[in-house]
């Protein structure tokens, strides 16, 4: 925030000395106008700052809330399907397991030329 408050006021007073330059004014009214120009658009500047960190705020709320909706409603789902999952198990009989998968062989390395393993390729 320091830096965006800092920013905003440099910029401010940079537009109200170069207007102020171009209006063609004594340099002690340049300098007053940018002054007050600074002091102006850095508070503008914090304003805006606070309204951003505000609504990055919201919708970081907003996104974890939907978040946790969509996980309370899967899990919902998930405790509805269970009955209908038992009525077609009879008493007590485990569903069929999925067959094991044979692990895939190790690749050698691209630079090394090494399994894993610290094996050379064949």
């Amino acid at each position: 925030m320091k830096t965006f408050f800092l920013a905003g006021g440099f910029a401010g007073f940079l537009l109200c000395a170069v207007a102020g330059a171009i209006a063609g004014h004594t340099p002690g009214l340049i300098f007053r106008d940018a002054a007050i120009g600074c002091l102006a658009s850095a508070l503008l500047a914090r304003w805006f700052w606070s309204v951003l960190a505000r609504a990055f705020a919201q919708t970081l709320a907003a996104r974890r809330r939907a978040a946790a909706e969509a996980a309370e409603a899967a899990q919902a789902a998930a405790q509805a399907a269970q009955p209908a999952t038992a009525a077609r198990n009879p008493a007590g009989a485990s569903p069929v397991p999925a067959p094991a998968r044979a692990p895939a062989p190790a690749r050698p390395h691209l630079v090394t030329g090494l399994r894993p393993s610290g094996q050379p390729s064949r």
